[in-house]
């Protein structure tokens, strides 16, 4: 089989391309020929030394992956050859509440090795049936981005028709939040920085854009927008940038979801704000393998199309990579196996 490993970090140099024998599956495992897999920030984090989580050495990369079944291991009986499948983000997070030492300790790409390869062994409960209407480089973009944006959506306080959400930016969890969000009735408005990707957001669904930099206090704005009430929940992707104005855009006893560290700067967040506006403010682990399967039921029953940007072929694997590092792109990088 074909892959890629990273022989060392900091730069794509260490992205290597090798020829290795393509493993057999025991008990209770499916050989997966991987058709398709997609970039995250994770992979830009994991490459710069900026993941906050341990990274081991000489990895396959990639969290997200999708293909078909090629051949089973004994006792396997959620799948058959020729199933289309994906993988789960934690291969061994089925249900229920996180516990981080059982679950979040292992990660492909970070723990063990991903999916940036031709074949690939995993354990049948680490993998999810995929929606018969997308195609395998769809389907490769779900089991992070847009996991981590329903579990954001979806509990424990549910997302309810009429509620307002509000995305930051154009990058692939903001994304899938804002067409998961309109798939459950909600407003929805969107930040973003150029004119042109203000055109995308609104095609997908956006009721109302604000450019955050023409608009520094686009909290204000949004409070503006929602006659002064807030919205409900928080697409939380920036982090220390931008963590005070999320609190300060929501309503009393909103919620918002922390997931990422995309902007740069610091704002210290006010306590009164946080204290006075009540917001809830809950970390996301992306979402276990019963809520993928439930986001997955939704896609299914609408028809919902994930916004891919590129797809590259897998001898261009590099090519797919600085393409997503230069921060272009709106939709998923993917790559085509």
């Amino acid at each position: 089989m074909k892959t890629y490993r990273f022989d060392h970090l900091d730069s794509l140099d260490g992205l290597v391309a090798h020829d290795e024998d393509t493993p057999e599956p025991r008990a209770n495992e499916v050989l997966v020929r991987v058709r398709a897999s997609s970039l995250n920030y994770r992979d830009l984090a994991i490459l710069n030394g900026t993941y906050p989580m341990t990274v081991e050495p000489d990895l396959i990369p990639l969290s997200d992956g999708a293909g078909e079944v090629a051949a089973t291991g004994a006792d396997v009986t959620r799948f058959k050859v020729g199933d289309r499948v994906a993988g789960t983000f934690f291969p061994r997070w089925y249900g229920g509440r996180v516990e981080i030492s059982r679950y979040l300790s292992e990660q492909y790409g970070s723990d063990r090795d991903g999916w940036l390869c031709t074949h690939k062994v995993v354990d049948q409960e680490a993998l999810v049936s995929i929606p018969d209407h997308l195609g395998f480089e769809e389907a490769a973009t779900l089991p992070c981005a847009a996991l981590t944006a329903w579990t954001t959506l979806h509990g424990p306080t549910p997302l309810m028709p009429g509620d307002t959400v509000l995305t930051l930016g154009a990058g692939g969890v903001s994304l899938f939040a804002l067409q998961l969000a309109k798939l459950c009735g909600a407003r929805v408005i969107a930040t973003t920085s150029s004119p042109a990707k203000e055109k995308i957001l609104k095609d997908l669904g956006a009721d109302e854009t604000i450019n955050y930099l023409e608009t520094p206090d686009w909290d204000q704005t949004v409070r503006e927008l929602t006659a002064g009430r807030g919205v409900d929940r928080v697409v939380e992707v920036g982090g220390p940038g931008t963590l005070a104005k999320s609190i300060r855009a929501t309503t009393i006893l909103g919620e918002v979801g922390l997931i990422g560290f995309l902007a740069g700067g610091q704002e210290p967040v006010n306590f009164m704000d946080l204290f006075m506006g009540g917001a809830a403010i809950r970390r996301i682990a992306v979402g276990s393998r019963d809520d993928f399967e439930t986001m997955n039921r939704a896609i299914a029953y609408h028809k919902l199309a994930p916004k891919i940007d590129a797809v590259f072929p897998f001898d261009e694997a590099k090519q797919a990579w600085r393409h997503f590092e230069s921060r272009k792109n709106v939709g998923k990088v993917v790559i085509a196996h």
